[in-house]
């Protein structure tokens, strides 16, 4: 049994589906929609889908603190609790990989598989000064300018090239308008994640999917992840940081092949 006090869930949830739980933690300036609404209902087909959105994110209000990777993790543990889940798979997407890596280590029992996109350890120094000035573009409220330079960071360059004028253009309305009022926490939280004392902890089956055009994580920091957790599979999709956009079916695919297992 963990040897950590039951958390109160704190977190708005997102729930789909049923058959074996599957708990899904999203990335910075994100929520669970706009991470995973693509391939949601697929991953709903044949599991209870949890998601929670992080303080500042859907329905979930900002926090008056600084996150706590450690509380972040207990409330995917308490989102499985309130939904009666006694064990589950996570899956962690950018900034919700390090989340559901702690939680799987602070919570072995609980967690039955890990898998894993886009996501890191910790920051190496191109993506920390890239998280810091993402912060300041979220303080200062200019969502198109934040937009504007997220963008080129975060779809492939084939993706970037392949859009017409005036879908481009959308993407950016489209990505202003959602960005999470949290950003700027989320973006804080990520430039101090740590989790590479976790990694030879984890032993539950564990898929690593590096997004191999990926210029915000780069595969390095992905292929990281697959060395040090003990037996872990890797999975590559020739996407940027998005490939809820780019190419949804094929992630979709992978995780739940993954899970399917």
């Amino acid at each position: 049994m963990s040897a950590h006090r039951p958390l109160a869930p704190a977190l708005a949830r997102t729930v789909l589906g049923s058959g074996p739980g599957l708990v899904l933690a999203h990335g910075a300036g994100s929520s669970i929609d706009n991470t995973y609404g693509p391939i949601l209902q697929g991953l709903a087909a044949h599991h209870t889908v949890v998601g929670v959105d992080y303080p500042g994110s859907g329905d979930t209000p900002r926090a008056t603190a600084p996150l706590d990777l450690d509380e972040m993790a207990d409330q995917l543990i308490a989102a499985a609790d309130a939904e009666g889940l006694e064990t589950f798979a996570l899956h962690g997407y950018s900034l919700g990989g390090p989340i559901a890596i702690r939680a799987t280590a602070r919570h072995p029992e609980r967690v039955t598989a890990l898998a894993l996109s886009a996501t890191l350890a910790h920051p190496n120094n191109r993506l920390t000064l890239i998280l810091r000035t993402w912060g300041k573009l979220a303080a200062a409220g200019d969502r198109r300018l934040l937009t504007e330079f997220l963008l080129p960071h975060a779809l492939s360059p084939q993706a970037m090239e392949a859009m017409p004028a005036e879908q481009f253009e959308e993407i950016i309305a489209y990505t202003a308008a959602n960005i999470a009022d949290g950003t700027v926490d989320h973006a804080e939280l990520a430039t101090r994640i740590d989790v590479h004392d976790d990694l030879a902890d984890i032993r539950v089956p564990t898929l690593v999917i590096s997004t191999t055009a990926d210029h915000l994580v780069p595969p390095v920091l992905h292929h990281e992840l697959a060395e040090k957790i003990p037996g872990a599979e890797l999975a590559e999709i020739l996407t940027g940081h998005l490939p809820m956009v780019e190419r949804p079916e094929e992630w979709q695919q992978l995780i739940t092949d993954f899970l399917a297992k």
